[in-house]
């Protein structure tokens, strides 16, 4: 089975500390069988858009996409904006995780079509409930389009 068949959540985190945290708490509650894991905004349009080393991937979208927004290469806002303008993306559920409080960061990702945003907690087990209740809701409970 290729790796990227079912992708239910798309984590784009440039921090490898983050990324480990948010992986923990996904797995903690039982969210991360399938989750990929890419560490910039390149990447991240690579794996959305089915490119570059992606091209191969199944015609499947992730169900969640936790996008951090300060990332290398191509920033979390330019990323959200081309997944929001596209047809076929547009409704995916985009979950930014930052650690950014910034109303203008806020407003122009709400703008642009996030879901929701989240402001990363310094403490370990605070980012861990945060995440975990994100992943949670956002895979579990809320009804999204087939």
């Amino acid at each position: 089975m290729d790796k990227f068949e079912n992708v239910d959540i798309l984590l784009v985190e440039d921090s490898p500390t983050d990324a480990e945290l948010a992986l923990r708490a996904l797995r903690k509650g039982k969210l991360a069988n399938n989750v990929t894991w890419v560490k910039d905004g390149a990447e991240a349009l690579e794996f959305i858009f089915r490119r570059g080393a992606y091209a191969g991937r199944p015609d499947q979208n992730p169900k969640l996409i936790l996008l951090d927004l300060k990332l290398p290469k191509v920033d979390g806002i330019e990323v959200l904006k081309r997944i929001k303008a596209d047809e076929r993306t547009r409704v995916i559920p985009v979950v930014m995780v930052t650690s950014s409080a910034e109303g203008r960061d806020i407003t122009a990702s709400y703008e642009l079509g996030a879901n929701s945003y989240i402001v990363k907690p310094v403490e370990f087990e605070r980012f861990s409930e945060t995440v975990a209740a994100a992943g949670f809701y956002w895979m579990l409970t809320n009804k999204a389009p087939q």
